[in-house]
């Protein structure tokens, strides 16, 4: 299978450009810059692709690669940054930009490969305070806009291509075509990246590496995890053993799911230990919803241990680590830390094991859920909404009571009910309720109420970065206020979010 190594040099849309590398069925991988040449070509890329970052060419330790990088034989396409140091280094020029391009720009293109089926004029999408001045030998020019004489070039008879603006972003109108046609028209590409073919593979490299081994895997009830323990069971069958942490913070009938689907559809060993009493008591008091963040993740670790000591012995410990986690955590690329997650490196010390076993390491959030679908995992764990790893405990506001999580609970699960029946499921981005800790007066059955109220929030988005609040249909939001009205005690009113992120954020804590 042929495969292209994405070179990181720190830009903001990095890791968009291998999701969409992946899109098109051809398989990839990020790393640094720093990458040396002897590394890149023990990789075996069949293309290389440098994105865009935050320095310049001609400014003291920009960041840099060996020259002999594009005497490889290979595609090469530079993007933004990527462009300009490929100019730099093959003997072209780059200045300050006379007119810094940001945002939404008009691109013209001649006839080239590059641009084959895209109209002559379409939007792009600019972020640069620095342009290509002159072009280094063997290149032409084969796109400009107002502002930029060079927006793209290319050295087509040694397959070098470079764009200053950014194909990744799903604000250039034609990004995908064009990123198509550099992966089929230029490298000769075809789709060979499937979760078809992924599964075949990863099947067979965990029994290579697992044997006859015993494979510990914590279950959490999310998607990953889940897709992890569906896979490993093909693989192992009952070598494999999941401890299923039930913190009592999941929506209503998740955890009966969860264990359904996993005992009853695919047979995997799952040990379930409902612990929500041991949660709710350490949580009693707290506000803070990072400290909440703390003590459920401390707690399910704890809990995991005492488990996992009752089985003894273990000689692989099975992660749900996805290829998002990697990179965030500073592992992937040259892009700076945005958050170190847990399973990333972060293992409990009592268990005995020789080696972790991560099947879903290289695969993106929407490579798992198709991965999942797959493997026939049950399409409402598959598709399921987005949802923190504390749970409830960051929607229940403030010091958690179990007659708000209980109200909070079954507010949720009308509010999914109603969005079913609505055909708003896959629709709207993300949809749940909160539940703040302050009380309201109402009026029910002739008498004062001074209950909870309820706050609906939906959202869309393509990114999580930024979100707009879907206009729903007013008879919906009634039917939803009636029912919990009616049916969660404790509550008497119902409020709709209507606040864009930013300013506000996606989740309530």
């Amino acid at each position: 299978m042929k495969k292209v190594l994405v070179l990181d040099f720190g830009g903001q849309y990095n890791l968009l450009v291998a999701r969409r590398v992946r899109e098109c069925g051809v398989y990839c991988e990020i790393k640094s810059f720093r990458t040396s040449t002897e590394e890149v070509r023990a990789f075996g890329p069949d293309a290389l692709i440098f994105t865009g970052g935050p320095a310049t060419v001609f400014e003291p330790n920009a960041p840099m690669v060996d020259k002999a990088l594009f005497e490889m034989g290979i595609p090469v396409l530079g993007i933004c940054y990527g462009q300009q140091l490929m100019m730099h280094l093959l003997g072209g020029q780059c200045r300050k930009a006379e007119t810094r391009e940001y945002g939404k720009i008009q691109l013209t293109h001649d006839v080239s490969p590059l641009f084959e089926d895209v109209p002559e004029t379409s939007v792009c999408w600019m972020s640069h305070g620095v342009e290509v001045e002159q072009l280094a030998p063997g290149f032409r020019a084969i796109a400009h806009t107002d502002g930029c004489r060079h927006a793209a070039v290319c050295c087509a008879e040694k397959n070098l291509y470079g764009v200053q603006f950014h194909p990744e972003v799903l604000h250039t109108e034609y990004g995908k075509e064009i990123l198509q046609n550099f992966l089929y028209r230029i490298c000769g590409f075809q789709r060979e990246w499937s979760m078809a073919n992924y599964l075949e593979e990863a099947v067979a490299e965990c029994r290579r590496k697992i044997g006859n081994g015993r494979v510990l895997l914590a279950l959490s009830g999310g998607v990953d995890s889940s897709v992890a323990a569906a896979l490993l069971q093909r693989a192992v069958g009952d070598q494999l053993t999941c401890i299923f942490v039930d913190h009592g913070l999941l929506r209503k009938d998740e955890g009966d799911q969860v264990e359904q689907v996993m005992k009853h559809q695919f047979h995997v060993d799952v040990r379930r230990v409902n612990a929500g009493d041991r949660f709710l008591s350490k949580l009693a008091g707290v506000t803070e919803p990072e400290h909440k963040r703390k003590i459920i993740g401390e707690e399910f670790i704890r809990v995991f241990e005492e488990e996992a000591k009752k089985i003894g012995a273990v000689d692989f410990l099975a992660q749900g680590t996805i290829y998002p986690d990697v990179v965030e955590s500073g592992l992937g690329g040259e892009s700076v830390v945005i958050k170190s997650h847990h399973n990333v490196g972060g293992l409990p010390d009592c268990v005995d094991f020789k080696e972790i076993v991560e099947p879903l390491r290289r695969l993106f959030k929407d490579e798992v859920r198709a991965l999942g679908t797959t493997l026939g995992l049950d399409e409402k764990l598959v598709w399921r909404q987005p949802f923190p790893g504390p749970g409830l405990g960051v929607r229940c506001l403030g010091a958690i009571t179990r007659d708000r999580l209980n109200a909070l609970r079954e507010a949720d699960a009308i509010l999914r009910e109603e969005f079913d029946k609505n055909g708003l499921a896959g629709k709207v981005w993300q949809y749940f309720t909160v539940v703040p800790d302050f009380k309201s007066t109402g009026v029910k059955n002739g008498q004062r109420a001074f209950e909870w109220s309820v706050i609906i929030r939906a959202v869309n988005t393509t990114d999580a970065m930024t979100a707009s609040v879907p206009r729903l249909d007013w008879e919906l939001l009634e039917t939803v206020t009636r029912r919990v009205q009616a049916e969660v005690p404790g509550v008497s009113r119902v409020l709709y979010d209507l606040s864009p992120k930013p300013p506000a954020t996606i989740e309530w804590e």
